[in-house]
């Protein structure tokens, strides 16, 4: 039986590093949609490393009596139950750090491309049209830029935005006053956060009080034509009521990486055909080639250090 077990995707060269200390290590990436296949192998493996998709639960972790370690590829733990972890001794270690860039600069793309709007215009051109008039677009610079959550990626995102000349607000009360991050945005209220920004960027957790926590209310709320993005956690923007306010104009264009059923069954994606100014990627924003190597090296020597104290 394996010592480690991976269930998705990563970088091989860690996965060698695993080996050369001295474990064996049973990696298949399509594991996550093998639940049963995943308690069979893990009852004498002392470390299990998952993405996203796999959801790691009480029931899952009493298979697995020997677990020390479970290594998350990625910083999100709504897949993970962090109480069942604590109750059976297991040191849960995300990849904290690892992808701030690569979803900063993802969101602040996306509101790029949904400022300008002429990034939809590719079939106009090559059926022989020339729609300037009806692509014309609009500056990021003097927009406003609010970011709900205000942790290293809305960081990373405010300073890109002010290279921009863009005016950036934040919610966030779990950051400190004195945090480096605040130079490049200034501390609002959420009311005001929704009221003021021309584009809303989401980098808060999925929790119970964020859940739906921006719906038709909170929507109606904002500027007529405002634009929104979510690369944080589907269930935290209320997806039909998203489908409501774009139908309607209220919100004039969304960029969603993310939704509250991963990947979109076909009842979910249905709801989103024929939604205008809708840009939608599948939760990619975190992983580029230089993200990707480095959620799996800080990944595999979390694991290993961790193995190591607890040896």
């Amino acid at each position: 039986m394996p010592d480690i077990v991976i269930t998705e995707f990563m970088d091989e060269e860690p996965v060698e590093d695993l080996k050369a200390a001295g474990f064996t290590v049973h990696w298949d990436k399509t594991l996550c949609e093998k639940p049963d296949e995943i308690k069979a192998l893990i009852p004498n493996s002392v470390a299990l490393i998952v993405r996203n998709r796999t959801p790691v639960d009480d029931d899952l972790l009493s298979a697995g009596p020997n677990l020390k370690v479970l290594g998350r590829l990625g910083v999100g733990l709504d897949n993970i139950d962090t109480d069942a972890c604590e109750k059976h001794g297991v040191t849960v270690c995300p990849a904290t750090g690892s992808n701030n860039v690569s979803v900063a600069e993802y969101a602040i793309c996306a509101a790029m491309m949904l400022l300008r709007g002429s990034f939809y215009a590719k079939d106009d051109v090559l059926a022989g049209k020339w729609p300037r008039n009806d692509n014309v677009g609009l500056e990021a610079r003097g927009r406003t830029l609010g970011l709900l959550g205000f942790g290293m990626i809305g960081q990373s995102a405010a300073r890109m935005a002010r290279g921009l000349e863009m005016e950036i607000i934040a919610h966030d009360p779990h950051v400190p006053a004195d945090a480096d991050g605040w130079q490049y945005a200034e501390s609002v209220s959420q009311d005001d956060l929704f009221a003021r920004s021309d584009i809303l960027s989401v980098h808060t957790p999925l929790l119970p009080e964020t859940r739906n926590l921006i719906d038709a209310g909170v929507m109606k709320r904002m500027k007529r034509g405002a634009f929104l993005i979510n690369t944080a956690r589907g269930g935290i923007i209320n997806e039909d009521d998203l489908v409501a306010a774009l139908k309607s104009g209220q919100i004039g264009g969304a960029a969603l990486d993310v939704f509250a059923k991963e990947p979109l069954s076909r009842k979910d994606a249905a709801k989103f055909a024929d939604v205008p100014n809708l840009i939608m990627t599948p939760h990619i924003s975190g992983v580029t080639e230089e993200s990707s190597a480095a959620i799996s090296r800080i990944t595999v020597d979390n694991v290993l250090r961790v193995l190591g104290e607890k040896t």
